[in-house]
């Protein structure tokens, strides 16, 4: 059987709201009490992060406001940084209410990961930044 491919994908990727609704007939639109779309299916960006890298260094911020210091961990795992966040608490009466978040992030090479710090802004903002390595060539300006 032969599988033929379009010669190219529309400028703006794949019409996901056109195709999905024909796929899943008795979901589009209204199924019980349940209001459906197909963005329920499209990944989400992580508004709550940002990376940046230049010569300077490596730097990681994601909004922790939910969360407190003692709450958090950062951990350096082979090529990757990794933040965990873990907040329990009780609630009045029985049972407990949790909320939890982990993220990965890669680290660039050339990063000098034995300097990487991490502190959390008074505004809930979780920043782990490290130096780039400093390499034989580079001048030290005095």
């Amino acid at each position: 059987m032969d599988f033929f491919l379009p010669p190219s994908l529309p400028a703006g990727g794949i019409p996901w709201e056109k195709v999905l609704p024909p796929l899943i007939p008795r979901l589009n639109g209204t199924y019980g009490q349940y209001q459906w779309s197909p963005k329920l299916l499209m990944p989400e960006t992580d508004s709550t992060s940002s990376v940046h890298c230049d010569e300077m260094g490596f730097t990681v911020k994601v909004d922790v406001k939910d969360f407190n210091p003692e709450d958090l961990t950062v951990k350096v795992i082979g090529d990757f940084v990794e933040v965990q966040g873990k907040h329990e608490e009780k609630k009045v009466g029985p049972g407990f209410t949790t909320r939890q978040f982990n993220r990965r992030y890669r680290i660039p090479k050339g990063v000098h990961t034995m300097a990487l710090e991490s502190a959390v802004s008074p505004d809930g903002i979780l920043i782990i930044s490290a130096p780039m390595l400093q390499t034989g060539n580079s001048r030290i300006l005095t």
